[in-house]
């Protein structure tokens, strides 16, 4: 009997935290729109989906809490409690990084940016939403089919690769236009581009962390 507890104990926490995962990609696709919105320099339609990605990124702050407080009850080992922490942390980690991304898109809306430069970004935030979407679905399985689970991690890790390289890309941009562009927004443009390599990075983070769960979640 205490074993059937525990168990449903961690159906319970996987399920808060694969809505805390599902709201946080709510916040990646966000942003995708809203650099896409820039870009065609639609303010109005940027600034509206960016007040909508900060009021997601609220709620899971409120998810995480929950699950904090849901792994404080029941009989999970003191290692499986540990690993859903990290798991979750890097999931609110991974949302933190969208919404200083999303900050940083908010200031450049009244800067001259090159279009080249937006479409490089809007290409990288279209690389994260699917390195996200791979992450959802490797966690969506976790305790249920952890191969399929593990095998989807182990994906994220590669789209989160094809992430540096636009990573790089942007780099070269910013170089090719260092010249032309007021100092401050490329300031700006380079903190959007750190916030956004960090977003994919905590992906990966979690993926890691799903693989260590797929052992202990059996």
């Amino acid at each position: 009997m205490e074993r059937w507890f525990e168990k449903r104990r961690k159906s319970r926490v996987l399920r808060i935290a694969y809505r805390q995962m599902t709201v946080a990609l709510d916040t990646v696709n966000d942003l995708e729109k809203a650099i896409k919105a820039s870009g065609k320099g639609d303010k109005e339609t940027a600034r509206k989906t960016i007040e909508r990605l900060f009021k997601v990124e609220e709620e899971i702050d409120n998810l995480r809490r929950i699950v904090f407080e849901e792994l404080t009850k029941g009989n999970l080992s003191p290692k499986e409690r540990e690993d859903i922490m990290h798991l979750v942390k890097r999931l609110d980690m991974m949302a933190d990084y969208i919404k200083d991304s999303a900050r940083n898109v908010l200031v450049l809306l009244e800067a001259e940016v090159p279009e080249e430069l937006w479409e490089a970004f809007h290409v990288m935030s279209c690389g994260i939403v699917e390195t996200a979407g791979v992450l959802r679905e490797s966690l969506r399985n976790l305790g249920s089919d952890n191969t399929k689970a593990r095998a989807m991690s182990e994906r994220v890790e590669e789209e989160e690769n094809l992430v540096d390289k636009e990573f790089l890309n942007i780099k070269s941009l910013l170089l090719k236009y260092g010249d032309k562009i007021n100092p401050a927004v490329l300031l700006i443009l380079k903190d959007l581009l750190d916030s956004m390599e960090e977003a994919a990075d905590s992906c990966a983070d979690t993926g890691d962390y799903i693989r260590v769960l797929t052992v202990s979640f059996k």
